[in-house]
């Protein structure tokens, strides 16, 4: 055996050793800076499956990946496979110098038919922490940087065309359960390699949708909700921070 396949055998096992994969229906894997989750909350209005992957984490980014089956139900959530980041959260958005956040990411398989999208889901509150989805939250915000198959957020569009971080989108608006939703959806379709700040988000929010600046950050997440169909979805880098004043 020549030393180079070696070498690529070694890194084979190497990556192998120290991925990690979760099945089930709430589980999740801590990842450095970051928590794992697979989020299958919706899985009872389907049929099928989802696992996911930490493949690599440090403190700043991750790197993970999700694959699923789902049928029936096409117009309904199955899942939001994520990761949350731990440290990005607890200020008040006019304590918010700069949030940056970098998303490289791709489908290395998916089918016919799918209906899905890439997001991020920011959830605020008036307390400085609480759990997303929660009697805790005021707003969620969506931003997706990709939607398959025609599926649309909660709610109805507001307007066309807006600019926020150098990306156009189309914000939808609507409540859910306790909390607003708002979403901005790419108008320009699928940002597969997002590098922006969300502090842009925050500001437009602010200025143009009356949320107030003493909301807190409670939680970042990014993953994608899946509808139906079968897809591969990689994340080959991700980062998110929270620079206060």
């Amino acid at each position: 055996m020549h030393f180079s396949t070696l070498v690529a055998l070694s890194c084979l096992l190497s990556l192998g050793a120290t991925a990690q994969t979760i099945a089930g229906q709430y589980d999740c894997l801590p990842a450095g800076g970051f928590t794992l989750c697979q989020n299958l909350w919706g899985e009872l209005a389907g049929v099928g499956s989802q696992q996911s992957t930490l493949m690599s984490s440090t403190e700043q980014t991750v790197q993970w990946a999700t694959n699923y089956t789902w049928a029936n139900g096409p117009n309904n959530v199955k899942s939001y496979a994520n990761v949350e980041s731990i440290a990005s959260k607890g200020v008040q958005l006019q304590n918010i110098a700069s949030a940056p956040t970098s998303w490289a990411w791709n489908y290395t398989t998916q089918s016919a038919g799918i209906r899905a999208d890439v997001s991020y889901d920011i959830w605020f509150g008036t307390a400085s922490s609480g759990s997303p989805a929660t009697s805790a939250s005021s707003y969620e915000i969506m931003i997706w940087l990709s939607g398959l198959g025609g599926i649309t957020p909660v709610g109805s569009q507001i307007t066309t065309g807006t600019v926020v971080a150098n990306h156009t989108w189309n914000l939808w608006k609507g409540p859910n359960a306790n909390w607003e939703v708002l979403s901005f959806v790419s108008a320009a379709g699928d940002l597969n390699s997002f590098d922006v700040d969300l502090k842009d988000f925050f500001t437009y929010l602010i200025s143009e949708q009356g949320v107030a600046p003493t909301q807190y950050v409670q939680s970042i997440q990014a993953g994608t909700e899946a509808f139906v169909g079968t897809a591969n979805l990689v994340t080959t880098s991700y980062s998110v921070s929270i620079v206060p004043t």
